[in-house]
């Protein structure tokens, strides 16, 4: 066992997770200077789900990835200054198989009205009509009752309703209302229309139907936040295992990680942290009262496998992204990353990547790359793209803390865990993992924003300022 020691005067402000809430907490506090910042990650780079990696040449993500235009201001001028001429400002060109047919997405009135099934428009126009009159769902709200309230069977049955059901591995009956508030902005028709209208020429700004996006793929952003961090003054400790975090009853003192001749101990001022709430939880010594450790074995996330499938063609699609709702296709999404960053290098070769919702105990984990990359080239025949071109290999990425599982038990169990680490001296919790949010990029870095503007020059958490903060987070809205 060793100790760490702090010569600076400032306060030591100690950050689990290089995510990108626990970088850009980091580049904020570095930039103020009111704190020495100490940034401790498990993997050996940053970025977690948000990084980049090389495939056959090409700069691949964990999935499908933008930064919205909607970012708060601050943030997106932080992100446009950090990156510069290397931050792209890329078309939208997807397109969503609904009825068996391609459409572009998101929505455009004229493509919309030519191409989707004509019995499919024409009892969505039904339900829009028809709106005033119809019976509100009695009983319990729940995921279920408000998108049959506001969008009303058509598009709820044909496209959300299967789309969640594969994301989430529950029947929409069994989700709750937070997912709906949190996950969908166009809770009814005349919102969608109106999204919609926003496409035409004229009717929106610059940025209506177009994405930000880094020359050198998404993990780009968090890359260099995390350079300029360290150009300010903060520290990054990749590899670090953490064991326990010491704390003396409801005072948390120092985070221990695991070092070649024993355990380390990095004592903290305050303990920022965004690693996922049920493994902080763990992580307390001693450990929590058991009401709180049974709320963290009920609190659910949902895995992904991400399938690389690399072919040897300069292009597979002029489309960034494919969206598959439908329950017949295992896969929920596909992107191309070199439509993305716009690039024809390397040439001759190009990356699919599919988002395979899936959790451990099913039966798509175990399986071999092979299999998966034979499963993935059936997938795609089915919808009408066959695969005619040679397959090189097939890659994958396992995710077990993909998105957080809103069911009707979650918001019982996570308050029961948050209002518990809400009364622990020396802690923040924040970012998608440690506030359960299905959340953007930019709002995991707003929550980090946040955060540090609540640090007064002592360490101190200015709990009233949080808790405001708090307030604002929680009406975040998931930017498809």
């Amino acid at each position: 066992m060793s100790v760490e020691n702090n010569t600076s005067s400032k306060p030591v402000i100690q950050v689990l997770g290089a995510g990108p809430a626990g970088i850009a907490v980091a580049y904020a506090l570095a930039k103020s200077g009111k704190s020495d910042v100490e940034v401790l990650e498990r993997a050996p780079v940053g970025g977690g789900n948000a990084a980049s990696f090389m495939i056959d040449g090409i700069i691949c993500d964990y999935g499908s990835h933008r930064f919205h235009p909607v970012a708060d201001p601050d943030v997106l001028n932080d992100v446009k200054s950090i990156l510069g001429d290397d931050l792209l400002l890329r078309p939208r060109h997807g397109r969503i198989r609904l009825g068996g047919r391609w459409i572009h997405f998101p929505l455009k009135p004229l493509d919309a009205l030519l191409r989707l099934p004509k019995k499919f428009g024409f009892s969505l126009l039904g339900d829009s009509l028809l709106k005033p009159l119809r019976k509100k769902s009695s009983g319990p709200r729940t995921f279920s009752t408000v998108l049959y309230d506001g969008l009303g069977s058509t598009i709820a049955e044909n496209f959300y309703f299967p789309y969640v059901k594969k994301l989430w591995g529950i029947d929409p009956e069994k989700l709750a209302v937070k997912l709906a508030e949190r996950r969908i902005s166009g809770t009814s028709v005349s919102k969608i229309l109106f999204k919609m209208l926003r496409m035409l020429p004229g009717m929106g700004d610059e940025t209506t139907g177009k994405f930000f996006y880094p020359r050198k793929g998404f993990g780009q952003i968090c890359d260099g936040m995390t350079a300029s961090a360290i150009e300010l003054g903060a520290s990054f400790q990749f590899s670090s295992d953490i064991t326990r975090i010491e704390r003396d009853g409801d005072k948390v003192q120092a985070v221990w990680i695991k070092g070649k001749d024993g355990d380390v101990r990095h004592g903290s001022d305050q303990l920022l942290s965004t690693v996922p709430l049920t493994t902080l939880v763990n992580l307390m010594d001693p450990p929590a009262p058991q009401a709180v450790l049974e709320a963290t074995k009920a609190i659910k996330f949902r895995g992904m496998i991400l399938l690389y499938l690399v072919l040897e063609t300069d292009q597979f699609t002029e489309f960034d992204a494919h969206y598959f709702p439908e329950l017949s296709t295992p896969i929920s999404r596909m992107s191309e990353p070199k439509n993305y960053y716009a690039s024809a290098e390397p040439k001759g070769v190009t990356v699919l990547c599919a988002e395979l919702p899936c959790d451990p105990d099913e039966r798509w984990w175990d399986m071999s790359d092979k299999e998966l990359g034979e499963h993935f080239c059936g997938w795609l025949a089915d919808v009408g793209l066959p695969v005619t071109v040679a397959v090189r290999a097939c890659h994958t990425r396992r995710l077990s803390h993909a998105y957080p599982v809103y069911d009707l038990n979650y918001e019982a169990n996570f308050n029961t865990i948050d209002q518990w680490l809400l009364g622990l001296d020396g802690l923040l919790v924040f970012g998608r993992q440690g506030l359960f949010a299905h959340d953007n990029t930019h709002h995991a870095i707003a929550m980090a924003y946040g955060a540090a503007d609540c640090l007064n020059d002592a360490g101190q958490i200015d709990t009233a300022k949080w808790a405001a903060y708090r307030e604002e987070f929680a009406k975040h809205t998931v930017e498809d």
